[in-house]
């Protein structure tokens, strides 16, 4: 084989491996442009006004293919299934109370994606905007709607991994007094002060402004903790918690329970822990739910599950009666004024 022969062929295998790469990258665009077109019988989304404290509608982040997906979007509280209103402000994780949202979100810098935190007055308006050091996974406002709180891996992708990192950190709405990393807090185990360097804090639930409660990792397991802002404590409550989230009395606790003899990749239950007793009650729903539960109202949880958008919303009784019911297609990160 002469020079001559040996170019074409390199020649040609150049074309071969570019004709390659601009059809794979012609592909992944059409399937990115595909969730930009909506998708026939899906839930039918416009755009108006939304607003955080409107009485009678529930919010959360739309998952409809189309051009309002990942926007915020507001619905009936009486019809969760019915016509959407768009806000146009897009975030990858969002929560919201007494006209007060925090809305997590991402934003191209160069060649990677960049990730912030933004505070939305009632009528959705930024306030205040902070640079965050990962990717968002948890977002809570207190009831009071006068502190947030949020979380991002700052390695890893996932919780089922055995090698993540996680930063919360806690905002004083009305001062921007920011605690940036919880993990800075005292932490108390069987009440004494206990310090290690695999310590991860993430899933905020406020009582109020100045406590809540949150899950600590470290050895191995995780715990409930109780958490003080004046006082930078973290004091363990109960073992083997995930992602808590406080009734609207405060008398009890939903989460994420990693339970035995079930998949390891799909080992979580959704359980109710009574904070006086410290009984635990499993919920009604047999499947794996990774995610932060939210309160409905004092007797009903809603959570998101896999579907055919990416994610639906799924709803349960507290108390471990009744059964899983649908809430709500293409939906995630959803905020319900409730009440005691």
């Amino acid at each position: 084989m002469n020079r001559t022969h040996r170019l074409l062929i390199l020649l040609a295998a150049v074309l071969l491996l570019s004709g390659v790469a601009v059809g794979a990258t012609l592909r992944a665009a059409d399937r990115a442009a595909e969730k930009d077109r909506p998708r026939a019988g899906g839930p039918p989304v416009r755009p108006g006004a939304v607003t955080l404290d409107a009485p009678g509608r529930d919010v959360f982040r739309n998952m409809a293919w189309g051009p309002h997906r990942d926007e915020i979007v507001s619905v009936s509280d009486a019809d969760p299934a019915g016509a959407r209103t768009s806000s146009g402000v897009r975030c990858l994780r969002f929560h919201t109370a007494a006209g007060t949202g925090i809305c997590l979100q991402s934003a191209r810098s160069g060649l990677r994606d960049v990730y912030r935190a933004v505070v939305l007055d009632a009528r959705l308006r930024p306030l205040r905007r902070y640079d965050l050091a990962g990717i968002p996974t948890r977002a809570r406002v207190s009831p009071d709607g006068r502190a947030a709180a949020w979380t991002v891996f700052v390695s890893g992708d996932s919780y089922a991994g055995t090698a993540f990192s996680t930063r919360t950190s806690v905002l004083d709405v009305r001062t921007g007094e920011l605690d940036r990393d919880l993990e800075t807090y005292r932490f108390v185990l069987d009440g004494r002060p206990h310090r290690a360097a695999d310590l991860n804090v993430w899933g905020v639930t406020f009582a109020d402004a100045g406590h809540f409660y949150a899950t600590v990792a470290t050895g191995g397991k995780t715990y409930l903790v109780r958490g003080n802002r004046s006082e930078r404590t973290l004091r363990a409550l109960h073992e083997n918690v995930e992602c808590p989230s406080l009734s609207p009395d405060g008398t009890r606790v939903a989460y994420k329970k990693r339970v035995e003899g079930v998949s390891p990749d799909a080992p979580w239950r959704l359980y109710v822990l009574d904070l006086r007793t410290l009984r635990e009650t499993a919920t009604a729903e047999r499947r794996s739910v990774d995610d932060q539960a939210v309160w409905r109202d004092g007797h009903t949880l809603v959570y998101s599950l896999p579907g055919d958008y990416g994610s639906d919303l799924w709803t349960v009784p507290a108390d471990g009666s009744g059964r899983a019911r649908l809430l709500t297609e293409a939906a995630l990160a959803p905020a319900f004024t409730v009440h005691p």
